[in-house]
């Protein structure tokens, strides 16, 4: 298996969400990445030399056969129960689509696999939301991969282009419960999608093989590692 540091093809699904248009920013600013290749269902307006886009309809199994090799897959799909409407169309977007993009991505050679989950993901939580995280994280460990990245961020601050008004109160009452608490909550501190950004392009960059697991409180400074020569979009 050849691993590569630069040049790379890096496949990207769920650039229209928040992480996810941070993540399409930051690898077509990264020198190791000679083409960004992406996903998704709706057009992306950004038009770029390195960029390579596919309209993709994730409910067509045909689609995940054909599913182009590269170095780094990146994953941040994600929905809300409230968006998704019901459990079961919550599942799909979050466990069914991704899985079958790992396991798409491992027939075809894909190296490395860099997902984003969230904080409290726990096959056996109570909670459905966290439980389908948990056992999403589970599978995906068991695939071969070269090396495979989860990354669990607490809340997300950023501005999305859909309205996620549960999500924006619960940010600043979560900036503000660290405030008055004296940073002892940590673990379920907000943190910007763009930091969540960084840190899955820099740990791309490591190279380490194996399974590698990023709670929210570490993923500010895995961004802070000059290793990935990231320039801050304008």
């Amino acid at each position: 298996m050849k691993i590569s540091k630069d040049r790379k093809t890096a496949l990207l699904f769920g650039a229209t969400g928040l992480v996810g248009g941070h993540l399409l920013e930051f690898l077509l600013l990264n020198e190791a990445y000679k083409k960004v290749v992406t996903f998704s269902r709706r057009p992306i307006e950004i038009e770029h030399p390195k960029l390579e886009k596919h309209l993709f309809d994730f409910d067509n199994k045909k689609n995940y056969e054909d599913l182009r090799s590269g170095d780094d897959l990146f994953c941040c799909l994600g929905t809300t129960m409230r968006k998704a409407g019901s459990r079961e169309a919550f599942y799909k977007v979050d466990y069914t689509y991704p899985f079958q993009i790992a396991e798409s991505a491992v027939a075809n050679g894909v190296n490395q696999f860099l997902l984003v989950t969230a904080v409290g993901a726990d096959p056996d939580s109570l909670f459905f939301y966290n439980r389908v995280k948990g056992e999403l994280e589970l599978a995906v460990q068991k695939l071969p991969f070269w090396s495979t990245h989860v990354f669990r961020p607490s809340l997300l601050l950023g501005t999305r282009n859909e309205n996620r008004w549960g999500e924006e109160m619960a940010g600043k009452f979560g900036s503000l419960l660290n405030r008055v608490t004296g940073g002892l909550l940590t673990k379920y501190r907000p943190i910007e999608a763009d930091v969540v950004a960084k840190a899955m392009v820099n740990a791309a960059q490591e190279l380490e093989p194996g399974f590698h697991l990023y709670p929210s409180s570490l993923l500010q400074e895995l961004a802070n590692k000059d290793l990935a020569n990231l320039m801050k979009p304008k």
